[in-house]
């Protein structure tokens, strides 16, 4: 690729079928819009600048992509030859080539893209056209050939004849076009059609009759041509992307148990050597390292996890989890949460908006909210930071080696020094110095005779 390659994504349909008010190409497949995943592949794929032509609901769309192409506006839905048009005056000028893709093939590998426009390149053609053959080519334009095997031109489902519709295969919707050549074709299109439309499409007519070269290339998979037009649609391409995500993480040395049964983000990285168990659901930015067990039913949401941890039935998001900890079943990390190393968490546990020390245990039963807690801490089982007063929160202090009798409150604000203990059952609301135990809890007291009469016995 020698010279300079622009991508016009289209993406100014409604999408009516989808049932949204979102626009169509901010639908998420694996986590990421499909528009944006299109970005990703035409940039893997060598262009060096993108225009993004916008429609319905563009202002949703212009700030979901923010600065990553330029933008120009359809806006009047007239056909893909005039959404074209819109781009015309940013390719003006331009000595390269120009690819058009749509914004809701999301399957699409940066590598048949690559294909594509090698083929425009080496055969100094005026455009190139992705075509695939489809076992149900029905609602796709049909790529027409001579007896040469030469491609003519393309027809649409509503405009072709029965002997053209009985072709299999079909336009995908993407090409490449030498800037020049589609700059003095585009103009000459018409809407002479059952649709009233400039079809894109007509441009590779016109070049062939003035002897220009047009090349069909073949996708070899034609899965990943498929456009997303619904939610059926949506959902299988989202289990496409799922299982190259999961095929990608296996080779690179990540053991995953079952991967039709985990759901694992296109951002998310996973170290060697980590066993993922069925019911993961991995999204976002997470980040695992090297060693560890993860699942089942575990749920990482923009976590930073390190090595070495094993997590069982656990939720957690927006936080840190450093390394060599066990946790769960049955424990949620809410934001602001930083777990440290060699960290014990329990069953039925909650953290939120804390700092949890080295080899702290947190066994069972327990609420750990806005807490900075030591190394080494023992918290008793149902122990409770209390940090909300109805109206503010605060935070309380363990130091390190401190020992949280079971069923102990801390009424925060309060501060417990390093190798004091609570009694069980204790509701502290006062600072605990350094090596002391606080008891607080009322002194018992047994009323003999109680039952007095027989209502109590069988």
């Amino acid at each position: 690729m020698e010279k300079e390659i622009t991508a016009v994504i289209l993406a100014a349909g409604m999408g009516t079928r989808m049932k949204s008010e979102i626009p169509k190409v901010l639908h998420k497949v694996n986590g990421v819009p499909m528009i944006e995943q299109v970005i990703r592949v035409v940039k893997e794929a060598g262009c060096t600048s993108c225009v993004t032509i916008t429609g319905y609901k563009g202002d949703m769309v212009r700030e979901a992509v923010g600065d990553q192409t330029a933008f120009a506006e359809q806006k009047e839905q007239l056909g893909t030859g005039h959404a074209l048009m819109q781009a015309a005056p940013v390719l003006e000028g331009k000595d390269g080539y120009v690819l058009v893709i749509c914004g809701d093939t999301p399957l699409l590998r940066s590598g048949t893209i690559r294909r594509l426009i090698e083929a425009c390149e080496e055969n100094h053609a005026a455009a190139a056209v992705l075509t695939a053959v489809m076992e149900d080519p029905f609602g796709y334009g049909r790529v027409i050939r001579d007896c040469e095997g030469h491609m003519t031109c393309i027809v649409e489902q509503k405009d072709g004849t029965p002997e053209q519709l009985a072709v299999r295969e079909i336009n995908t919707g993407t090409y490449c076009f030498d800037i020049r050549s589609l700059l003095e074709a585009l103009p000459k299109i018409g809407c002479n059609n059952a649709q009233g439309e400039y079809y894109l499409t007509d441009v590779f007519g016109l070049m062939i009759q003035d002897g220009l070269i047009v090349v069909p290339v073949a996708a070899e998979d034609a899965e990943e041509t498929m456009g997303v037009n619904s939610r059926v649609q949506l959902a299988a391409a989202d289990r496409v992307l799922r299982l190259r995500k999961a095929e990608e993480l296996m080779l690179s040395g990540v053991s995953i148990i079952d991967p039709e049964r985990v759901y694992i983000q296109q951002d998310v990285t996973v170290g060697q050597d980590t066993v993922i168990y069925p019911g993961t659901i991995l999204e976002g930015r997470t980040s695992v390292g090297c060693g560890c067990r993860i699942g089942p039913d575990t749920e990482l949401d923009n976590v930073v996890c390190g090595d070495d941890n094993h997590l069982n039935r656990v939720y957690a998001h927006d936080c840190t989890i450093g390394s060599h900890n066990e946790m769960g079943p049955f424990v949620h990390l809410r934001p602001g949460t930083v777990m440290h190393d060699h960290i014990k968490v329990g069953n039925f546990v909650e953290v939120k908006n804390s700092d949890i020390g080295d080899g702290t245990k947190l066994p069972h039963l327990i609420y750990c909210g806005d807490a900075d807690v030591g190394e080494k801490v023992n918290f008793g089982c149902g122990t409770v930071t209390v940090n909300f007063d109805g109206k503010k929160k605060y935070r309380t202090v363990v130091e390190d080696h401190a020992f949280i009798g079971c069923n102990t409150n801390l009424v925060a604000p309060v501060h417990i020094g390093k190798r004091a203990f609570t009694a069980a059952g204790s509701t502290i609301t006062k600072d605990v110095p350094a090596e002391a135990l606080s008891v607080a809890r009322a002194r018992q007291k047994n009323i003999e005779n109680w039952v007095k009469d027989d209502t109590y016995k069988d």
